[in-house]
């Protein structure tokens, strides 16, 4: 598989002491977008696309701390924060175009050689620190859109797939706080249980800007907003081991670069006990596991949040991970 031998990279870079990498910023002006100055830090140099100019500057940076694209880790929310849920308060109409006001807002377009630029920079600052959601999400949006452009079109040949496309439901507070009150066992309780255990919030996913039509952009937040989702059903934990193994299955199921490079960053921070246990024991589970699945794109999860979660992941043919204490996969 192309992921094994690219995962022989990570020998080679866990060797390099770990170098903390800056924050991509963007300084929003009332100017037309192409005058828009784009600033991406990594570490002590800058790459700086402005027009049609782009220059790498050794040294640097303002001290500044902006960012509107993401953040380098999840921001931690009360759960009791979230608001009760009322299925009348927002008439499906009104929140796709509410929906679609907000991605609007949030999107960047990019020339072609900008958008490899900010690609360049956000590979090569994600490969230095896979810790950083910004510059993964970054790099996700300018690599993705081929890959995107098939999710779309198997969510257009799905009824499911075409109900998710239609309604373009979203993974925030105010349309999944149903799922504390669902009954014990079922989806909607193991997500609600994975989320307030963390005290993780469903509105803590940066939005997406670097991809520019509607539709597509659409399918790029659905694949981010169902991470969460995914980690319940495969039972995986949100430390780098896990996040790790969940990007191979994110990969097969997308095929999404990002996914690759982020298994291969991962990977060279693990020590050697924890690549062992990755690589003996996580990586062939994730391997087969995203491929045994349904196509989790066109899945409708919020329509499922009712039902019991293992009568669940039998119907989507969801392998959740082995103890590894149990199991040699």
């Amino acid at each position: 598989m192309f992921l094994v031998g690219l995962c022989g990279l990570s020998k080679s870079l866990s060797q390099a002491s770990p170098t903390l990498v800056g924050r991509i910023v963007f300084r929003e002006v009332v100017r037309p977008i192409t005058d828009w100055p784009i600033i991406l830090q990594l570490g002590h140099s800058e790459l700086r696309i402005h027009g049609r100019r782009a220059q790498l500057y050794a040294g640097g940076g303002d001290g500044e701390d902006h960012v509107t694209c993401g953040t380098a880790r999840r921001q931690r929310r009360s759960i009791s924060s979230l608001p009760p849920h009322d299925s009348e308060a927002q008439p499906s109409g009104e929140r796709e175009r509410s929906t679609a006001r907000v991605m609007q807002g949030a999107r960047v377009n990019l020339k072609g050689w900008q958008q490899a630029a900010v690609a360049f920079g956000s590979a090569f600052g994600a490969l230095l620190d896979p810790r950083r959601a910004d510059l993964i999400a970054t790099l996700g949006e300018t690599t993705g859109k081929p890959a995107f452009h098939r999710v779309l079109q198997r969510m257009r040949n799905s009824a499911e797939g075409r109900d998710v496309l239609l309604e373009r439901p979203r993974v925030i507070s105010t349309q999944v706080s149903h799922a504390w009150d669902m009954p014990q066992n079922t989806f909607g309780a193991a997500y609600a249980q994975f989320m307030g255990s963390r005290n993780f919030s469903p509105d803590d996913r940066p939005p997406v800007r670097f991809i520019d039509t509607d539709e597509l952009a659409y399918v790029a937040t659905r694949a981010r907003e169902v991470h969460d989702f995914w980690h319940v059903l495969f039972g995986l934990p949100t430390n780098l081991i896990g996040e790790t193994a969940l990007k191979v299955i994110e990969f097969e199921q997308m095929f999404l670069p990002m996914c690759m490079l982020s298994v291969v960053g991962g990977s060279a921070r693990f020590n050697e006990k924890q690549r062992t246990l990755f690589f003996q024991h996580y990586f062939p589970w994730a391997s087969k596991a995203g491929l045994k699945c349904a196509d989790l794109m066109s899945v409708y999860y919020e329509k499922h949040f009712h039902e019991d979660l293992e009568e669940v992941r039998r119907n989507w043919g969801i392998i959740p991970c082995p103890n590894p204490k149990r199991s040699s996969v």
